[in-house]
């Protein structure tokens, strides 16, 4: 899905929205898979929906170097490991919302839609004992501008990514710690949002994002790209 859509008001739906402070007019009315920004910035965001595989390497990480990052679990994955939820959220980052079961919202009703997004919310919530940002990122990175404005009009912005390392696909999926390197680095641009995973997909134990990170971050600041928290583009693009 690309372009932009009219605004919820022009559209004439409801206010009954699910998440805080809603985000600016920047990223509303379309999918962001950039931030609306000219500085050499990134943005690393984590999606949760397996095991806890990897999650403290990750968070060691990005303590040691004191980077910031966003992650989106699930609401299946708040309920089953709400431990990890809440060591996310005690390590000071930031919570969006994967949705509920991680279905294809393509093509589902608005209710159903609305359903899914509110249950992970208060899994998320109960889960974390922390306020989710008003990011949504779809299922499978998978959009349509009805489904966009849905989840626009529930007081989310549809956050997305500019590149995946497909870490998430293991040795298995013929994925190196390498190419995870090399995927993450060849998308560096100003506003760039990085999608990685923590969990193992096969159940193996093996995250290779988790151990690509370290490479990934010096890369980036080699580049000249500093690592931003996407919770400044909650008030204004900067």
């Amino acid at each position: 899905m690309r372009g932009a859509l009219a605004s919820p008001a022009a559209r004439g739906r409801g206010a009954d929205t699910v998440a805080g402070p809603r985000p600016p007019a920047a990223l509303l009315g379309q999918e962001i898979r950039r931030l609306p920004t000219s500085r050499r910035v990134v943005a690393l965001t984590f999606n949760a929906a397996w095991d806890e595989s990897g999650l403290d390497t990750v968070l060691a990480e990005l303590r040691r170097r004191k980077a910031p990052a966003t992650f989106f679990p699930t609401g299946m994955y708040a309920e089953a490991r709400p431990a990890a939820v809440r060591a996310m959220a005690e390590a000071g980052h930031g919570l969006g919302n994967h949705s509920y079961s991680q279905l294809y919202f393509d093509d589902m009703s608005t209710r159903e839609r609305s359903r899914e997004v509110r249950a992970a919310d208060a899994a998320i919530r109960t889960a974390s004992g922390a306020e989710p940002l008003p990011f949504f990122r779809f299922p499978y990175s998978s959009t349509t501008e009805d489904s966009v404005a849905d989840v626009n009009d529930l007081g989310y912005a549809a956050i997305e990514f500019t590149n995946d390392t497909n870490g998430y696909l293991g040795s298995g999926g013929g994925m190196t710690v390498n190419e995870a390197v090399r995927r993450a680095v060849d998308s560096l641009e100003p506003g760039a949002v990085l999608q990685l995973h923590v969990g193992s997909s096969t159940g193996d134990g093996v995250v290779l994002d988790a151990e690509a990170l370290p490479r990934i971050i010096d890369a980036s600041l080699e580049e000249g790209h500093a690592v931003v928290d996407l919770r400044e583009f909650l008030t204004a693009a900067p």
